[in-house]
């Protein structure tokens, strides 16, 4: 990710990502490490809450703003 947010192209509800190529590689790390109940879905949420992905729509008043506070 290298140290920005995903930044995904929503414009529909269907759109949306339930979970991504990261979410799962993390997922699979985490769980060789001894976690349990850690699967892609739950850690792509978890990357949503803690601003690594921004699954604004497109025309949302916020995405533009969001995208400017880290320099994109």
């Amino acid at each position: 990710m290298d140290g920005r947010p995903i930044v995904n192209e929503i414009r529909s509800l269907e759109d949306f990502p339930a979970q991504s190529p990261e979410s799962e590689a993390l997922s699979k790390d985490m769980k060789k490490r001894g976690f349990r109940f850690v699967g892609p879905v739950i850690l792509y949420s978890h990357m949503q809450a803690t601003g690594l992905v921004n699954d604004h729509f497109v025309d949302c008043f916020r995405r533009d703003e969001i995208i400017g506070a880290y320099g994109r």
